[in-house]
């Protein structure tokens, strides 16, 4: 039983910052699709994005693995 709610949380606490990852992505391609020009300046947001929710992703998993780590 531990093992599944461990494996539920950990779930839980990366589908968060994976929707966010999908729809920053997506909004960026339509972004340049609309306005190939300012492709530079949509890409560097789209990557401090990115960095953003890959902390958060990581920082959840270190708290799971802290919680039920002992």
């Amino acid at each position: 039983m531990k093992n599944l709610t461990i494996i539920l949380i950990m779930l839980i606490s990366t589908l968060g910052p994976s929707a966010v990852i999908a729809a920053v992505g997506f909004s960026g391609v339509k972004a340049i699709g609309r306005n190939p020009s300012a492709a530079p300046k949509i890409l560097i947001s789209m990557v401090l994005a990115f960095i953003f929710a890959e902390a958060i992703a990581v920082i959840g998993l270190l708290v799971v693995y802290n919680l039920f780590g002992q």
